[in-house]
């Protein structure tokens, strides 16, 4: 591998930890970790943790709970809620062991590019659920849960096996974010108005 390609396989490993820590953070260490241990990809020296059959394992635990909280609405935005805290450094730290031992500069910027992309599809994802579980029936929410989970497990494969595929989808989702984000949260506030509409009139009677 020349040095061009191997600096666009670090970039892509880094954003597609980042990005898919973001959806569903378990999801991803599993699938790292799975890869790492059968010899798929030959994992940074600091994220060679992720292989180590406990680390699996912890990860495949709370990945079946997410799979199954992330099916129930209204539990789902509780789950993404208190994972605001978790994704996002999570997100970070991921990013930072992909670019391995460089320049302190390198890795303070793996981490704030890091932060900021997990932070990004965060948002995306818990925006997205609460909308979705205004609908009174569940098939919306299950369908894009597992779309979810597909989206990490094909996100991290082509980061790792097709790097230039997964920068250009990863370019796509950035558009697609900064378009969707805005609409996202003015949908939000508006049903929360209309929550709080209905809560004073209640009130009122």
């Amino acid at each position: 591998m020349d040095g061009f390609d191997q600096i666009t396989s670090i970039i892509a490993l880094t954003m597609g930890v980042a990005w898919a820590s973001g959806i569903n953070l378990y999801a991803a260490i599993l699938m790292l970790g799975v890869m790492g241990l059968n010899g798929t990809v030959d994992l940074p020296a600091d994220l060679q943790v992720l292989a180590h059959p406990w680390v699996i394992g912890a990860a495949g635990l709370m990945y079946v709970v997410e799979f199954v909280t992330d099916k129930i609405p209204g539990l789902d935005t509780l789950w993404d809620s208190l994972h605001t805290f978790i994704r996002i450094p999570a997100g970070a730290v991921l990013a930072v062991g992909a670019v391995g031992q460089v320049d302190p500069a390198m890795i303070t910027a793996a981490a704030i590019l890091g932060g900021t992309v997990s932070a990004g599809t965060h948002a995306v994802k818990a925006g997205s659920r609460i909308m979705v579980n205004t609908s009174p029936e569940p098939v919306s929410n299950w369908t894009l849960s597992i779309s979810e989970d597909l989206a990490v497990i094909a996100g991290i494969w082509a980061a790792v096996q097709y790097p230039w595929v997964f920068l250009a989808c990863f370019l796509l989702f950035i558009l697609a974010a900064i378009w969707l984000i805005p609409r996202i949260w003015r949908g939000i506030a508006s049903l929360f108005r209309r929550l709080t509409g209905v809560l004073r009139k209640d009130r009122s009677r």
